[in-house]
This record gives structure tokens, C-alpha cells and sequence, in this order.
């Protein structure tokens, strides 16, 4: 039965930012959490390495920020990175108070050190920091009355005001598929939170977990808010390529502690690319393995820790050690075969430091999220940092300007008179294989302006078909991730067009060398509507 909810603010997402946010509002606002799968099955469970923060007396947010902007390719906002990273060392301090068990070295934590990183700063809770931080700020939610956990609930769309036909502007909730009973339910609030991850799912290769489709993005655009430099996708250059794997990361903190990247035979390569060899920021060590197996036909290539004890390779990575020992390969002694795959969404919905987007009421953080940190290419663990920070920031701000005495005006409720059942959906699986083959092979890691024209003209018969199946049958989880991949593709590829240089995670060979100066790819709904591009 259809149900119309209604709380102060909901939180559309489970993971460390949507968690932290809801954690750290006041106790008085009641408020919803909502996961479309379980509560614990986004990116942030997934995170081995750790957050990066300014922790050690040898560090300094000076440091901190510059090897950012050095990895962010000219492209990161200034005071969007000092902000961050001002704030990284009370972030992790309220992590620890909450209980988040990080791994000590004697009476410290222990620090490691990452790619792009010129200090250690990562501290984690030994090659799992993200189970960790999942597991303890579910804990946590749990234990707070004011909060509603409300799980395989998936987003359809945003609420606004105008999409109503009312004065002025804001978002007043959103519609949900209750994916337990099949029906969908109005849910409203005084403030709407997106924290729903990135869109790496848009890819055939990816180490993401199922639900990473790119939902808040492409609800957010729908909605009429500015999506920024979408082109910049991560590809985490280290995936264990193993047919039983599927998307298991191997962290770069494995590099960090000494691990060579080895072709085939055994042979090192990174000394042909850059001068930091393994150490070099992740866009320059995934291309170099892009590269080197295009090169030679290679189906993968290796990383290789075994010359490290291997009770320090069991101490420090026992995840990885264990996973890789249940499909026969034994790290301490092995190297592991590895493939890159889609990783991060460096771009998403504009934001400020509080998390506010263009329409009033709605916040986003987190992946979903484009803050001016990552620039064209994402520091290795500022993500989880980020998450923290503009977290806490949009709570504070939450927390002051909503006010609670006013009326949220009254939604309808989802009409689906007009639609029939659908047995076709072969469609559906069939358009999503399509759709993140053609990503894959034409909006990758390397791209071409040949490439590009071919994946837009692909994504645009894509999406006429979605639509006219969303519009002619009842809704399904499967048919609203595709539709919004769909949507954050389209996204991805226009701004791929937009940029005619090579920066960062963007690299075109039609044109290889960056501009003198950076700029921002920023699309505009209703700019794109008026052209009759949308």
C-alpha cells in the first residue's frame, strides 16, 4: 500500500556521508536514512586504504594541500582544499570518539602513506578501514532515537516546488520504490540530503559495488541543478583480475608499503613514466598499465609484494591476503594479477562548503557531490575525508537555517493508472550491457573525439528507449538504475566533448597536452533544454 512520510531532513544514501550528517545533526529533528539495498552496501564498506588527514607532528595542511592540487591537475578549488583540509583533523578525531577502531602503532596509530601523498598521513584500520567506519557509524545510528533506518527504498525522483506548480523554489522530498512491496511512497521533508555515491557502475569494469549508478547525479540534473567536470572518472589502477574476483580492489596502499608493478615477465616499467615510479598519482599509473597491456596483448599485469616479510604482509594487508589466498594466490610469495576499472566519480552535483546545491533545501555530499576537491583527479583517501567534512559542514548548516515551524506543502501521490507490467526485460539487461560496454571501449581511460561522437550517439537512442519504456510500464530497481546511467552517461560524454585538452583522469589523443589554463566543465539543465539537447 502506498504510503505519504514525512520527517525534517532525509538523508538519501548509507554511507559514511550520509551516516555522518545524520549522526551529527541536533536530537530533536527527526530524521530518515534511506538506503536502496541493505544499509551497509555502498562504496564506503568497500574503502581498504583509509582517510587521509594531517595527523603526524612532520605534517602540515600546507603539505596536504599542495600534494592535492599537484594531483588535482590545476583543476582543484583552493579554498575548497584548505577547507578540507583544515578541518581533516577534528573529522578524524570525532571518528575515533565514535568508536571507529583504526590500527595503532604502540601508543599512535599507525600511518601509511599513498600515491600523490608526500608525507604519511592515512591513517586506517589495517587493509579494511571502510568496513571499519561502516560498521561503527551503523552502530551508532542505531542507537539514536531520532533516527529512521529505512532500507531497499531506491530513489525515483526529486520533489520540487516548481515541478508543482508552487511560488518560489526548493525540493520538498522525493518519490521511492519500496523494492520489499513494490509500491512507491511520498516521502517529504524541510531538507533533502543526497549521499548517494558515484556512478562508476557506467562502466563494464568497475570496483564498485552494484549500486553505484550514478542515482543522486542524475536525479539532481533531472531536478534542474548544475552537474561539474563529470569527465573526470578515476580508474583505480589495481583491481584483482580474476574471474571469481568480481571488483575486489587492491588497495594502493599495497604500493605505499614497497608493491612493484611488474609486466608479464616479471619485468618493472613504471621508471618509463614517471620519476615517483609506483608512487605516482593514480591517473599516471593507470595509464601506464593501460598502456603497457594494450602494448603487449597483456590480458592483465602484476603487483608484487612478496620481497616484504611475510608476517608484514599478512599484519598489514590481511584482507587482500586472505581474499587472494580462497582463488589459489598466495601474496606472501605470489605477485597479484591486476587490471585498472572504474573507481571514483570525480565530478557530480556543485556544491559550497555546506553542501548546498541550486535548489534550496537540497544538500548533496560525498561522491554525488562536486565540492572543487578532487579537481581532475582524486587524491588517494580524500574521498572518505570529504565525506566527513562536508557532512558535518551541511549538518551545522542544516541544523541553523531549516526551520521546523514552517509547512512542507503536501506532494501527490505517484500515479501509475497509465502503465502496464512489463515482460520484456530482457531490454533492460540487454541496454545495460550495451550501455557500459560502449563506456568502456569509448569514454575509458584513453579517448578519441571518433570515440566520443560514437558513444553519444549510442547513448542517445539508449535513452529514448528508456524513456518510452519508464513511460509505458511499472517501475523496477533495474529500470530506474539503468534510466539514471543512462542519464549521468549522456552527462559524462558531454563533457568529455567540452574539454579539448588532456588533464588529469582525462586523457583525448586528439589532444594530448593540456591548456594553459584550467577550467571548470560545468553543465546547466536548463541551458541544455533550451538548445533542445535534453
Amino acid at each position: 500500500m502506498t504510503q505519504s512520510l514525512s520527517y525534517d531532513v532525509v538523508i538519501i544514501g548509507s554511507g559514511a556521508a550520509g551516516l555522518t550528517l545524520a549522526l551529527s545533526l541536533p536530537d530533536h529533528m527527526q530524521v530518515a536514512v534511506i538506503s536502496k539495498d541493505r544499509l551497509d552496501a555502498g562504496s564506503t564498506r568497500w574503502a581498504q586504504g583509509g582517510v587521509a588527514a594531517v595527523l603526524d607532528e612532520e605534517d602540515s595542511v600546507e603539505a596536504h594541500v599542495n600534494d592535492t592540487l599537484v594531483a588535482g591537475a590545476g583543476l582543484c578549488h583552493e579554498p575548497s582544499v584548505q577547507f578540507t583540509v583544515e578541518n581533516s583533523t577534528e573529522a578524524i578525531q570525532w571518528l575515533i570518539d565514535i568508536g571507529v577502531p583504526f590500527t595503532q602503532d604502540g601508543d599512535k596509530f599507525h600511518l601509511t602513506r599513498e600515491g600523490g601523498h608526500s608525507a604519511r598521513r592515512i591513517i586506517h584500520a589495517a587493509d579494511a578501514t571502510g568496513h571499519a567506519i561502516s560498521d561503527t557509524l551503523l552502530k551508532r545510528a542505531e542507537e539514536k532515537a531520532n533516527l529512521t533506518l529505512l532500507h531497499n527504498y531506491i530513489a525515483i525522483d526529486l520533489i520540487t516546488r516548481e515541478k508543482l506548480g508552487l511560488e518560489g523554489q526548493g525540493c520538498i522530498g522525493a518519490y521511492f520504490l519500496n523494492n520489499q512491496n513494490g509500491e512507491v511512497d511520498t516521502i517529504s521533508a524541510h531538507a533533502v540530503v543526497l549521499a548517494t555515491g558515484g556512478a562508476s557502475k557506467a562502466y563494464l569494469y568497475t570496483s564498485n559495488p552494484d549500486g553505484a549508478s550514478g542515482d543522486g547525479i542524475a536525479m539532481a540534473f533531472r531536478a534542474g541543478c548544475r552537474v561539474a567536470n563529470m569527465e573526470f572518472n578515476q580508474f583505480h589502477p589495481t583491481c584483482l583480475y580474476h574471474p571469481q574476483a568480481k571488483s575486489f580492489l587492491i588497495t594502493e596502499a599495497v604500493r605505499g608499503e614497497g608493491g612493484r608493478l611488474l609486466l608479464p615477465d616479471g619485468q618493472p616499467f613504471m621508471q618509463h613514466f614517471d620519476e615517483r615510479k609506483e608512487l605516482a598519482p593514480r591517473d599516471i599509473v593507470a595509464r601506464a598499465i593501460d598502456h603497457e597491456m594494450k602494448r603487449l596483448g597483456a590480458d592483465c599485469l602484476f603487483l608484487d609484494i612478496s620481497h616484504k616479510p611475510a608476517d608484514f604482509i599478512k599484519e598489514h594487508f590481511p584482507t587482500i591476503h586472505e581474499r587472494c589466498l580462497q582463488l589459489g594466490i598466495d601474496i606472501t610469495k605470489d605477485p597479484i594479477p591486476v587490471v585498472p576499472a572504474a573507481h571514483y566519480t570525480c565530478g557530480g552535483v556543485v556544491t559550497d562548503n555546506f553542501g548546498r546545491t541550486d535548489i534550496p533545501d537540497l544538500y548533496a555530499v560525498g561522491e554525488v557531490a562536486s565540492t572543487g576537491l578532487h579537481g581532475a583527479n582524486r587524491l588517494a583517501s580524500n574521498s572518505l575525508l570529504e565525506c566527513l567534512v562536508y557532512a558535518r559542514s551541511a549538518a551545522q548548516h542544516i541544523s541553523a537555517n531549516i526551520d521546523l515551524n514552517s509547512e512542507v506543502p503536501a506532494a501527490p501521490v505517484w500515479d501509475s493508472s497509465q502503465v502496464t507490467d512489463s515482460d520484456e526485460a530482457v531490454v533492460i539487461s540487454h541496454n545495460w550491457d550495451e550501455l557500459r560496454r560502449f563506456m568502456w571501449d569509448y569514454v575509458g581511460i584513453v579517448r578519441t573525439t571518433k570515440r566520443l561522437l560514437r558513444a553519444k550517439h549510442r547513448v542517445k537512442l539508449l535513452r529514448q528507449e528508456i524513456q518510452e519504456f519508464y513511460s509505458s510500464h511499472h517501475i523496477s530497481n533495474d529500470l530506474l538504475e539503468l534510466r539514471n546511467l543512462v542519464d549521468v552517461a549522456d552527462v559524462i560524454i558531454r563533457s568529455a566533448l567540452l574539454r579539448k585538452e588532456s588533464r588529469g583522469l582525462h586523457y583525448s589523443r586528439d589532444y594530448p597536452e593540456p591548456l594553459p589554463r584550467a577550467f571548470d566543465t560545468v553543465l546547466t539543465p536548463k541551458y541544455l533544454n533550451e538548445l533542445g539537447e535534453l
